[in-house]
Formats: C-alpha cells, sequence, structure tokens
C-alpha cells in the first residue's frame, strides 16, 4: 500500500497538469480611454472595437478600462492614475495589450511608457496623427491612426453653399476643443480672404445655443467636440447635437460619420465603424505574437461622401453640387420603395378586379342582348301562334261578322224600301239608322279585337285588370264556344290588377281555351264545360282554365311545355311553349294537373301590382 501512494499522487498531479494545459489562457487587454461616456466617436469605437474582438479572436480576451482623460473628467493627477491602474495588476501577470482610445489617452500613455507596463505591446488606436505628432513609434509600439483632414471639410462646405462667410467652430472649453483650436487656427489661414471663423469655447451649453439660434445670414456650424462648457458641466454629444440641430438657424457639419443621421448635413467623413473594425484586426495580430513594428497600418482617410437627405432639403441644398460619387441617405422613400410589395398587391388586387368588373360588363351586356333577342324571339313565335290560333278561328271570326253586317244589310233594305213607298216615320227611320249605327260600331269592335291579336308587337307591359283580360278572351273565342256547344263559367272574384302586356296575356288566355274546347270533342254535350276561375292573393293572382276533357296523357305530361311536342293530329307543338314563355317573361309561373273527376287544370300563377294592390279601381285600358 505504502508504494501505490506515490504512484496515486504523480497520477493526480499529471491530470491536475493536463487539464490545465487544455483550458485556454484568458488575454488581457488593457483599454485607456480619453473620456468618459459621453463622446459618441469614442463610445461608438470602444463598442465596435469590444464587438469585434470578442467575435475574432481565438482565445478568450478580457478587456480592463481605464478613463485617462483630460481634467474636468476625473478628479486625480497624472501619477495617480497611474499607480492605481498598476495596482489592479499587482496580483496578476502584466496585460498582454495596451490599446488607448483617442488622441488624450495616447499623450498620456507616451508619458509614463516606462511606468505603464514597458514590455508589454501598445496600440495608439482612434488618434488623429497630429496628436502623435512627428516623434517616432518606439519599438513595442505601432498605431491605427486617423488623418482629420477639416480644411478639406470647410472647402465641402463652400462647395455646397458658396455664399458662405462665417464658420462657428463648436468646440467645448475641454482639453480636446482646445488642442484642435491651436491646430486649426493656423490650418484655416488659407481662408482669411473669404471666411471668418469664430469660436465658441468661452460660453455655456445655454450661451452657445442662444447664440447659434441667431446666426448671421451665410454662416455654418462646425462641430468639433464638446464635452464641458465654460462652467465646466459636462454634457453628453447626443444632448448637444439634439439641442443645436433644434434650435440652430444654420446649417451644422462635422469631420466624423458617427454624427451623420444626428443632424448635420454631411461631407467627406472618416467612418469610426471601419476604424474599429481595422483596429481589432491589429490587435489580434498583436495577441497571437505579431511584432508590432511588423503591423504597419495606413493612415486612415475621409471616406466616399455621404450627406442626408433632410438636411439637404431642410436648408435648400441642391443635390447637384454634392461631390462626385457621394451618396445620399435618409431620403424620403417612394410609395414604391417602401411599400413595393403592398402596391404590388393592390395593383394585383385592382387589375383582377377590372378583369371581373369587365367581365361582368360583358355578361351583362351579353344577357342584354340575349333578353333582347328573347323579346324578340318570344314576340316572332307569339305572333306566330297568334296567327295560328286566329287561322283556326276564321270561321269564328266570319260568323261573328256575318250576324251584325246582316242586320246592317236588312235594316238598310227595310228603311229603303220605306222611303220608296209612301215614306217612312221620322222616328222609325231614327231607330233604324241608330241600330244601323250600333251593328256597324259591333262590327268594328270585332274587327278591331282580331285586329289587336294579329298586330306584331313587343312586350310592353301595363296596369291591367285581369277580369277584363278574362272577358277579352273569351269574347275572341265566344263564337267557336257557342258553335261547339261548350259552356263558360267565370267564377267571380275581386279585382285583381297586374304589370303585363294585355295581348300577349289574352293569347295565353286564348290558347288555353282553344285547348280545353279541342279537348272536350269527344265529350258528350251536357259534361263540356269551361270554368275560370281567379284566386287573388296578397302579392299573387292565380288563373286557372278548368275543362272536362280527356286530361293530359301521361307520356307526354313531363313534357308538356316543351317545343314540338303536342296531342293533336294536325298541331304544331308550339303553343304551350309559347304561352310558358309569356308567363316567364311576365315573372310568373304555369302548371298543368288532371282532374280527379275527369279533365285537366292549368294554372297560370301572376305578380299583383304591388302599388295598386291596396286601391283597386277602374283597370287602365290597354
Amino acid at each position: 500500500m505504502s508504494c501505490r501512494a506515490p504512484i496515486a499522487l504523480t497520477f493526480l498531479l499529471f491530470l491536475v497538469a493536463a487539464s490545465s494545459e487544455a483550458q485556454p489562457v484568458t488575454r488581457q487587454v488593457l483599454l485607456l480611454q480619453s473620456v468618459n461616456r459621453g463622446n459618441m466617436p469614442i463610445d461608438q469605437f470602444t463598442g465596435n472595437f469590444r464587438v469585434e474582438l470578442d467575435q475574432r479572436a481565438e482565445r478568450p480576451v478580457n478587456i480592463v478600462q481605464f478613463v485617462v482623460g483630460p481634467a474636468g473628467f476625473v478628479a486625480a493627477s497624472e501619477q495617480a492614475l497611474v499607480s492605481y491602474i498598476r495596482s489592479n495588476f499587482v496580483d496578476h501577470p502584466d496585460p498582454d495589450l495596451i490599446v488607448t482610445v483617442g488622441g488624450p489617452a495616447a499623450v498620456f500613455a507616451r508619458a509614463h511608457r516606462q511606468q505603464l507596463f514597458p514590455g508589454t505591446p501598445i496600440l495608439f488606436a482612434s488618434v488623429d496623427r497630429k496628436y502623435l505628432g512627428d516623434a517616432p513609434l518606439g519599438e513595442n509600439e505601432t498605431a491605427v491612426a486617423i488623418d482629420t483632414d477639416y480644411p478639406r471639410a470647410i472647402d465641402g462646405i463652400l462647395q455646397l453653399l458658396p455664399q458662405t462667410r462665417q464658420v462657428f467652430m463648436v468646440t467645448g472649453t475641454g482639453q480636446i476643443g482646445q488642442f484642435w483650436r491651436r491646430e486649426l487656427e493656423d490650418a484655416f489661414r488659407r481662408f482669411h480672404d473669404r471666411l471668418t471663423f469664430v469660436w465658441l469655447d468661452d460660453l455655456s451649453l445655454q450661451e452657445t445655443l442662444r447664440r447659434c439660434a441667431s446666426l448671421p445670414v451665410n454662416s455654418a456650424l462646425f462641430f468639433l467636440t464638446f464635452g464641458s462648457d465654460a462652467t465646466g458641466a459636462a454634457y453628453a454629444d447626443n444632448r448637444v447635437f439634439a439641442d443645436l440641430h433644434a434650435q440652430a438657424n444654420a446649417p451644422l457639419f462635422a469631420a466624423l460619420g458617427v454624427y451623420i443621421g444626428s443632424g448635420i448635413v454631411g461631407g467627406s467623413l472618416v467612418s469610426i465603424d471601419e476604424l474599429a473594425r481595422t483596429t481589432a484586426d491589429a490587435a489580434i495580430r498583436l495577441l497571437n505574437g505579431a511584432g508590432p513594428k511588423s503591423i504597419v497600418v495606413p493612415v486612415q482617410l475621409a471616406g466616399q461622401p455621404i450627406f442626408d437627405w433632410r438636411e439637404l432639403q431642410r436648408w435648400r441644398i441642391p443635390e447637384n453640387r454634392l461631390p462626385a460619387g457621394s451618396v445620399v441617405r435618409y431620403r424620403a422613400g417612394s410609395l414604391w420603395q417602401e411599400h413595393k410589395y403592398t402596391v404590388l398587391g393592390v395593383l394585383g388586387a385592382l387589375a383582377v378586379q377590372a378583369l371581373l368588373i369587365a367581365g361582368l360588363l360583358y355578361q351583362r351586356r351579353a344577357r342584354h342582348a340575349a333578353e333582347l333577342d328573347s323579346r324578340r324571339n318570344l314576340a316572332l313565335a307569339a305572333d306566330a301562334s297568334r296567327r295560328q290560333t286566329m287561322s283556326a278561328l276564321t270561321h269564328s271570326i266570319a260568323h261573328e261578322l256575318g250576324q251584325p253586317l246582316s242586320s246592317m244589310i236588312h235594316n238598310a233594305q227595310a228603311l229603303q224600301m220605306m222611303m220608296s213607298a209612301d215614306g217612312a216615320a221620322r222616328e222609325t227611320a231614327g231607330e233604324i239608322l241608330s241600330d244601323i249605327q250600333s251593328q256597324g260600331a259591333k262590327a268594328a269592335q270585332i274587327i278591331e279585337r282580331h285586329r289587336t291579336m294579329l298586330r306584331h308587337r313587343q312586350l310592353d307591359k301595363k296596369p291591367l285588370d285581369m277580369q277584363a283580360v278574362i272577358s277579352e278572351s273569351l269574347a275572341l273565342v265566344g263564337h267557336d264556344m257557342r258553335a261547339r256547344q261548350i259552356e263558360a263559367i267565370v267564377a267571380p272574384s275581386e279585382p285583381c290588377v297586374v304589370d303585363g302586356d294585355q295581348v300577349l296575356l289574352q293569347q295565353v288566355l286564348v290558347n288555353l281555351l282553344v285547348n280545353a274546347m279541342d279537348a272536350m270533342a269527344e265529350i258528350p254535350q251536357a259534361r263540356r264545360r269551361i270554368t275560370i276561375s281567379t284566386d287573388v292573393r296578397a302579392a299573387q293572382v292565380a288563373i286557372s282554365v278548368r275543362d272536362a276533357g280527356t286530361g293530359v296523357p301521361e307520356q307526354v305530361n313531363s313534357m308538356l311545355f316543351t317545343p314540338f311536342v303536342t296531342t293533336k293530329a294536325n298541331g304544331l307543338g308550339i303553343g304551350l311553349a309559347i304561352v310558358r314563355t309569356i308567363v316567364d317573361a311576365h315573372g310568373g309561373t304555369i302548371d298543368a294537373r288532371n282532374n280527379p273527376e275527369g279533365g285537366s287544370t292549368f294554372t297560370v300563377t301572376l305578380r299583383r301590382l304591388e302599388t295598386l294592390k291596396r286601391r283597386p279601381g277602374p283597370p287602365h285600358a290597354a
């Protein structure tokens, strides 16, 4: 047992060592930032740099961040800051990389290089090369610098606004603003014959806003930085920008891309996003063991000109003044650009709707044409049927006319004989002439009745009293009924008005009466009887023609109203088909049934005329 213990202990130590070697070592990055939160360029750079480094590093990275900015942001001396930073690494290895963000942090790190981990590589990031000056980089140093060409930015303002005479510089009172005022007063000398530069670094924020609200005509505002005002109060860039944009009466410009969309007009801007990606790439190479001298990153310059369409519109700057290749953002999209698929959907729906409407109009026109053709065909068929019916009633017509004509002839002969003799009494002659006149009127009525039935006509609906239509129809076939010894019975009924064509409805009844008479040709004379009844209901009226004939044969019962179907030896088979067509044209129905005691009943049902239903009165003559 004593021999096994050292072996087990050795094996356990081996496992612990193997486990520690398998775990990746976390790399430590010391991030020295120039200012506290609120500076838009440094905040965006730091945030993007952290994300890029975390996503692209092969090993875990821990970033320890300190603000070492100018006085006004921290209440400690630089030496105290150095001691505090070093104290955080007393119990830990020195950082693997030092990254400075902004000009003041780069100046701080250079000034205290020997105290701040001199063996650790240092990366000067997001720093204008003017801050680095002419001093060369050390053996363990490299930089991702930018060249903020402010004179070029002023040239851009003059290209957009050639009438500009004053440029008001917003810098705040901090160390960064003071540095840039010293640098730019000399760089802007070439504009002395064209522009006046006014520095607003001795005002509070409220005074700055009041001044910017009443700038002279042909002025422009240029934002460098702010940080703090003349009272020592610190402000975040986004608040200062929002207030300036709301109150200034002149267009606002800047040199860094982070401000586009916050109120500046635009121009050739330095991209903070691109700067963060480049810095993360250099940092990863240093963490992977590359020497700082081997990492040479070109100075980042202003990129493609970018402008805010909303500000161009606000200050009425025409787009033809923009530099070639400019990008215009935040343009108010057209309806097509913003709602492309919605527009397509609406257009598609409108197209479908238009097609449906066109189809419906075509169908409506076709239906209207079909209705006209149907009415025309109905008129032709009805005309043919009437002529056939009237042809069959020719003998009846001759007999009807013969009686009044014969009476007229006899009366005329009698009057002539009386006048040839010894003269006729005045009263007697008057009676004879009155009788001749009455018989002539009766003959004229008979002729007009039959001529009306034979006249070719279209459907012409008018208010009609159905009892008058029944009476006229019976008059047309009255002589034939008497010749065939058929009794006609009209059941009493209240007056009823329908909207219809008198001649066509008479044709319906005449056809049914003629068919009823033909059905009783072989029936004994005592049983030959036709009953016409009218059943007046709330919204309809049913007219029934009942005979005592042989009834409808079973084999044709289902095809009774089909054209060319007939039970008569000499029939054409179109009478009942025409009857049904006429009834359909009046919006009614017709049916036939055999009576239990023999014979058949045809019933025509029509709609009552609603407007006259509650006030029955004398029918309007058709």
